[in-house]
């Protein structure tokens, strides 16, 4: 028969077990908690204040009004105003500029004779949730944006029809393809997510079995122990990357635009970052279920403040801080100014700088973590 003191003594030994547990139970009230202020907060569809270089071949009222126009949206940002238009090119290549917008030399001057000037305005693509809204909003810019320059005695050149044509070129993404954005960013979410378990995991996973000791008893070093841990898995993630490759081109047709020697090159040190964190991960877990909890409590954020699924620039300054940190955000925008940009060395220098910085930080935990006896 069911004795309710049984059932009774069996559900306090579960909370007495989970009170012991407080790894596990820290996961149970932190997980729900980041994933409101992640959600809550940090997650933007409509990004705000996005970063422009200005080309202005002239410096007149009517150019000036347009530049103000643009900022008033609430949509743009003017950052930069370089003299050329290689320089501008350089500044969305390597990402630090959304948008760039040519004024042409004559714009003024034809705007007063009543002609329609040509103004461009590039926009990087390469992310279409990013440029989307604001691309919309621009296209009425064009009826409203020199309301007040054309008064007085150039009162009598507005029109139904705006007072100069507005021509916007996507670059690197012209049919803004979601499937150009989010595969090349898979190959970063899945690398994160199986390098760092399968090292945590296996890490635990000897220390459950009691082969830590035998490990443990032979003369190896803890750096050797980690790098012999680390490089199989490099291996397997390249398997991952040649599967994900060749679904993009063969299925998706994802353009690869730089070099594969180069994206090839730089996988190393992100596979290598990852495993770092799953080998600090397997010091700090005393069984596979923690190790598991701890991989999914640092993939989660990875994986939604890094600009995978939604804006990087749509998020607040606080959220976007911690997106520095993490090393899916700096592949991220390699694997995808490699593949859609075709970017070169200079171009990623920096983001290849912040992953070499996060792969010592981490391997210098995992290395102080590491305990040559089970004591």
């Amino acid at each position: 028969m069911f004795a309710w003191s049984r059932f009774a003594a069996v559900v306090v030994k579960e909370f007495v077990q989970v009170r012991r547990d407080r790894l596990t139970f820290a996961m149970m009230i932190g997980m729900p908690v980041m994933q409101l202020v992640l959600f809550g907060f940090a997650i933007n569809m409509d990004p705000k204040s996005l970063p422009m270089a200005v080309v202005a071949a002239e410096s007149s009222p009517f150019s000036r009004s347009l530049v103000r126009s643009l900022e008033a949206s609430g949509y743009f940002r003017v950052v930069a105003q370089p003299a050329t238009a290689a320089g501008a090119e350089a500044l969305m290549a390597e990402g630090d500029v959304q948008f760039v917008l040519h004024v042409p030399a004559d714009f003024s001057r034809k705007i007063a004779r009543g002609e329609r000037p040509v103004v461009l305005v590039e926009a990087d693509a390469s992310d279409p949730a990013a440029t989307g809204n604001a691309l919309s909003a621009i296209q009425a810019l064009n009826y409203s944006a020199l309301d007040r320059d054309l008064a007085g005695p150039l009162a009598g050149l507005r029109s139904p029809a705006p007072a100069f044509e507005l021509r916007v070129h996507r670059r690197y993404n012209p049919e803004g393809i979601t499937a150009y954005n989010i595969v090349p960013g898979l190959m970063g979410v899945v690398l994160t997510m199986t390098m760092i378990m399968m090292t945590a995991l296996a890490m635990t996973r000897e220390r459950e079995r009691g082969t830590m000791e035998n490990l443990l008893a032979t003369p190896v070093r803890p750096f050797e122990v980690m790098a012999g841990k680390i490089v199989p898995y490099i291996l397997i993630g390249y398997v991952q990357v040649v599967v994900i490759l060749v679904a993009s081109q063969l299925l998706f047709r994802v353009p690869m635009v730089g070099s594969l020697a180069l994206l090839s090159s730089i996988l190393v040190l992100f596979i290598a970052a990852n495993l770092a964190v799953g080998f600090t991960f397997s010091t700090l877990a005393r069984n596979q279920l923690q190790a598991m909890q701890m991989t999914f409590f640092f993939f989660l954020p990875s994986m939604l403040l890094s600009g995978f699924m939604f804006p990087f620039r749509g998020m607040p300054g606080w959220a976007q801080a911690i997106g520095e940190v993490l090393p899916l955000t700096h592949f991220l925008r390699i694997v995808r100014g490699i593949m859609l940009k075709g970017n070169q060395w200079d171009d990623i220098a920096l983001e290849v700088a912040a992953l070499a910085a996060f792969l010592l930080a981490a391997g210098a935990v995992a290395m102080a973590r590491y305990r040559e006896t089970l004591d």
